[in-house]
């Protein structure tokens, strides 16, 4: 087993979440901040858009069972990396389309997936390629939201499935149920 890891953000981190617990080869996925100039930021701090932070997931996969490609392709699928700073009603810089690369071809790649993703969509993508600096940990409420508290929450109840409906769809063969 290969582990490696990967840091997207695509709008609010537990939608982006829910969707990467439900592929194969995917061990983990943590919900956290990065891109920003504040030392340990809380959630209050990353929501006023003050701190630079993008709402992100840092998930550890093993590669041979699912390549980097074919998550970049599963987070162009399940998000709209045609807005600019927000995702559906979220507004704000903390909830942009980013990939963060920890390695040259992690970045090689992420140039390659925001190439094929131009084919699928038609408007310009916006997802920028941004320095992996601090990662911070999201408070423990934050993670695997979906599982617990996530499915009574409205905003939740009508974003997540149609992403999970999405990844099933278009990535039946990479799909854990």
């Amino acid at each position: 087993m290969t582990q490696h890891t990967a840091i997207l953000a695509g709008g609010c981190f537990w939608c982006t979440e829910a969707v990467f617990k439900d592929v194969m080869g995917v061990t983990k996925v943590e919900s956290g901040y990065i891109g920003g100039a504040a030392e340990n930021p809380t959630y209050k701090e990353v929501c006023s858009g003050t701190t630079g932070h993008a709402e992100a997931i840092r998930l550890t996969y093993d590669e041979d069972q699912v390549s980097y490609a074919d998550l970049l392709d599963m987070f162009f699928a399940t998000h709209d990396p045609t807005q600019l700073n927000r995702q559906g009603n979220d507004v704000g810089t903390q909830y942009r389309s980013a990939i963060f690369p920890l390695n040259d071809m992690q970045e090689t790649e992420a140039r390659a997936a925001i190439e094929r993703a131009a084919a699928d969509w038609p408007a310009p993508i916006v997802t920028t390629i941004e320095h992996a600096d601090n990662w911070y940990d999201a408070e423990n409420y934050h993670q695997e939201y979906w599982e617990g508290d996530g499915q009574r929450n409205p905003y939740c109840l009508a974003i997540i499935p149609p992403k999970l409906q999405k990844l099933r769809k278009s990535f039946a063969d990479k799909v854990k149920s």
